[in-house]
Order: structure tokens, then sequence, then C-alpha cells
């Protein structure tokens, strides 16, 4: 049997015996990165802006804005 449930951790008493409890093989801990969906709808946004330009044309672009 395998679940998923989702613990704010208030004490930090509490997150030691969940490293416990993880060492024992009890349970698997993982961190959840508060800010994953918003990344992630970020990318999506930007996604495609950009066209598909040759090596060549980039690297004869910057000489140009290095230069300039």
């Amino acid at each position: 049997m395998r679940q998923t449930i989702t613990v704010d951790i208030i004490n930090e008493k509490a997150l030691n015996l969940l490293m416990d409890m993880e060492r024992l093989e009890l349970i698997s801990l993982r961190k959840e990165e508060r800010n994953a969906p918003a990344d992630r709808l970020q990318i999506a946004q930007y996604k495609g802006a950009m066209s598909k330009q040759s090596i060549q044309d980039v690297d004869t672009h910057l000489d140009e804005l290095r230069a300039g």
C-alpha cells in the first residue's frame, strides 16, 4: 500500500520523528518545491518566442553588438 500525504511541519521535533521513520524505511520523504507550478507557467509563456537561427547568424549578431 502506497499513499501520498502532504504534511505541514510546525515543529522541528516532528521533522526529526519523520526522518527517524524514513531511516527505519517506514516512510519516504521528499521536499516539495513551492514555486514549481509558477515556474512552469513562466516557461510556457516564453516557449517558442525566439525563432531558430543558425549559429553563424547568432555569432555575427553578437559580434555586431559587441562592436557597437
